[in-house]
């Protein structure tokens, strides 16, 4: 265990990630079963996501909706396989009302029992498309492009911190088109956007592709996902975009009147992302320090630490911070560009500039070393040590988080030289993840082979091997093995990945590789 109180990570990693998540103040457990609190240091984390994502969001003609949290629980009646996929995770509402027991606590009265349960949203594709009926009429009300930030409630067995828990935050899209294809695109585009997302702002590089028949979200036609890949070697469906068909419009009757004066079914996405950001990110770039922050998700880019034994020295540095501060404040940052786009999204789809965000931190009671190791474990992105000696010669030491080296750097300078460090760690940080990525991406052939990369309890990267497209074979293997199926990509990792071949198991015809990996 380490001097901040987090277990390393080749000692445990599961509890490492635990106890970097606590002891950094990103979340903390709950009297809930399963759920989580977000405290201020995790939930700034979020802001920014979402400030991001927002951004994004508008500038591809989104707007933003508020729909109600609890569902009566007839919707979920009208499409067979959504309430099949999400049956045994859902909170239902029967009563309305408590009573006072008559020993000194509450009881849940009998008599408030509801005519019908509602259930408190595990997704709100039910309530969105019953609404949606209302809002449609004529090819000229389409099409609807709609997203909502909003708490979901799924009753999970197993949870953990950010990656899976009964209660979590989310953002949720629902459009409604005229055509298939233009619900297509639009299910492309949007996965685009989480793409670029997860690589320029969370500096992660994703597998983009298509879920197979088994993994695909409850209700679609298909699904398209993101796929990360961590550093125990484990992968994180990251974000997830559908294409639902017309299944939700049929179910609730949801038609529109085209230009030929014919009634025609409208056609359906949905996409979403979700706390679990937080938790790829960390299990990404983190040490046995802390946390490793991407600076533009950074709530703290830069904390400035002036030192000093007595109150006429403290003065001095204490002035000197807050002008580096100032001076900081004043800079827009909004980062590089580290990938390019792959599919048809605005160019104005760029970053959220902002300011740089400083803390100087002015606590006495606390030694520099202390100081040191708290920011360290916070995930600061650059530290900045201004004492006595560095104002004599008018300079202050920089220390970047991923890389832990001391840089003496002239006052005068300093601004320029933080701000073009904040871009160098966030396209330092994708390039390192990229790398490992590569380094944890294989190609087997046999089922000896993929049976044995797969041995024992951890992660073993990303395992592109053929698969006879059956669901038989897909269970077996996650029978055997406990790897599923990520995705099955759009573009092949290598020469070759998209031709024909034999399955691993069966050996019958394949139509190319797949990717298959143990799973958060």
């Amino acid at each position: 265990m380490s001097k901040e109180g987090i277990t390393s990570r080749s000692e445990s990693f599961a509890d490492w990630y635990t106890d970097l998540v606590v002891r950094a103040g990103l979340a903390d457990y709950s009297p809930v079963r399963g759920c989580m609190v977000i405290k201020p240091h995790g939930y700034a984390m979020w802001e920014l996501i979402q400030q991001g994502l927002d951004t994004m969001f508008k500038e591809t003609g989104h707007v933003n909706a508020c729909f109600p949290l609890m569902i009566p629980k007839s919707f979920f009646s009208k499409e067979a396989q959504h309430v099949e996929g999400f049956a045994k995770e859902c909170a239902v509402v029967t009563h309305y009302r408590l009573k006072n027991d008559g020993e000194g606590g509450v009881t849940v009265d009998p008599e408030a029992k509801l005519e019908e349960e509602l259930i408190l949203r595990p997704t709100s594709e039910t309530i969105i498309w019953d609404t949606y009926r209302n809002w449609i009429q004529s090819y000229r009300d389409l099409p609807i492009l709609v997203n909502q930030w909003a708490n979901i409630i799924r009753w999970e067995r197993r949870t953990r911190l950010f990656l899976r828990t009964t209660e979590f935050l989310w953002q949720e899209g629902h459009t409604a088109h005229a055509t298939y294809d233009e619900a297509e695109h639009e299910a492309r585009r949007m996965l685009e956007v989480y793409r670029r997302f997860a690589e320029d702002w969370l500096a992660v590089p994703v597998l983009t592709g298509v879920k197979s028949e088994g993994e695909k979200f409850a209700g679609a036609d298909h699904t398209y996902c993101i796929e990360a890949l961590v550093q125990d070697k484990r992968a994180i469906q990251a974000g997830t975009s559908h294409h639902l068909g017309q299944n939700f419009a049929k179910a609730f009757d949801v038609k529109y009147l085209s230009k030929e004066g014919q009634l025609e079914y409208v056609y359906a996405t949905s996409w979403g992302v979700s706390t679990r950001l937080i938790g790829t990110l960390i299990m990404a770039h983190s040490d046995d320090k802390g946390l490793i922050c991407p600076p533009r998700v950074a709530p703290i880019q830069v904390v400035i630490l002036p030192m000093g034994r007595d109150e006429e020295t403290r003065a001095r540095t204490y002035g000197a911070a807050d002008q580096l501060a100032s001076e900081l404040k004043a800079i827009a940052w909004s980062g590089p560009d580290l990938s390019e786009l792959e599919y048809d999204v605005p160019e104005l789809m760029h970053p959220l500039g902002s300011r740089i965000r400083v803390h100087v931190d002015k606590r006495e009671k606390e030694s520099p070393g202390f100081k040191f190791n708290d920011w360290e474990l916070k995930g600061a992105c650059l530290r900045v040590e201004l004492g006595p000696r560095d104002l004599e010669s008018s300079s202050c030491v920089v220390v970047r988080r991923d890389r832990g080296e001391k840089v003496t750097v002239s006052l005068s300078e300093a601004s320029a030289y933080i701000s073009e460090q904040l871009n160098a760690m966030q396209g330092d940080l994708y390039t390192a993840a990229l790398a490992r990525q590569h380094e944890n991406t294989f190609w087997v052939d046999t089922w000896d082979e993929f049976e044995k990369i797969f041995e024992g309890e951890g992660g073993a990267g990303f395992v592109m091997a053929h698969w006879d497209g059956t669901q038989e074979t897909e269970d077996i293997i996650s029978e055997k093995t406990k790897a599923t199926i990520r995705c099955i990509p759009f573009e092949p990792l290598r020469e070759g990945d998209d031709q024909p071949g034999t399955c691993i198991l069966t050996g019958k015809p394949s139509k190319q590789r797949v990717a298959f990996a143990k799973a958060y």
